[in-house]
């Protein structure tokens, strides 16, 4: 077994592996020039109280400053100003209380509906009267009797003869040919 594995061992070490072409699963990220830009953006509206707004500059290197704001739905402002740079982000969060922008929680036009109360006396009924008498059951266990099967066996009748046979030789007759006689 010994000689085997070394025989295996030496044909395989004549045979390099083949050497595969490295090929990547994603295409090469472009490198694009800095851009510096800058925006800004606001929502202003009463009817759902919607009031946001958000600003945000780059220089193109990397470095990002800007703040957002939201009105809350207890009448406090959230800000939050925020750097991204190489040090990595970093956010300063605010809360202003009160009521902002003239806002105020409003007040409903219409008035609740008063509890229902029925237009017409509500009808008594006397209770149902329940009576219920338990049946009388008269039961009587049956009456079991058993006796056991009676069993009779008697062993079976066994009996050989020996098959008659018969041999007789056959019948042959031979005739010599006159030729050879």
């Amino acid at each position: 077994m010994i000689i085997f594995a070394a025989c295996v061992a030496t044909a395989l070490a004549e045979y390099a592996a083949p050497a595969y072409p490295v090929h990547h699963a994603y295409a090469p990220e472009h490198s694009y020039a800095p851009t510096p830009y800058n925006f800004e953006y606001s929502v202003n509206d009463p009817h759902s109280y919607d009031v946001k707004s958000q600003s945000e500059h780059s220089d193109g290197h990397g470095n990002v400053k800007g703040s957002y704001s939201l009105l809350e739905a207890d009448g406090s402002t959230r800000i939050v100003e925020y750097t991204a740079d190489h040090s990595g982000f970093n956010a300063e969060v605010k809360k202003i209380e009160g009521y902002s922008h003239g806002y105020s929680t409003p007040i409903p036009a219409y008035k609740s509906a008063p509890a229902y109360k029925p237009a017409y006396a509500a009808h008594s009924y006397a209770a149902p009267a329940y009576s219920y008498a338990a049946p009388a059951h008269s039961y009587a266990a049956p009456a079991y009797s058993y006796a056991a099967p009676a069993h009779s066996y008697a062993a079976p009748a066994y009996s050989y003869a020996a098959p008659a046979h018969s041999y007789a030789a056959p019948a042959h007759s031979y005739v010599t040919p006159a030729a050879y006689a």
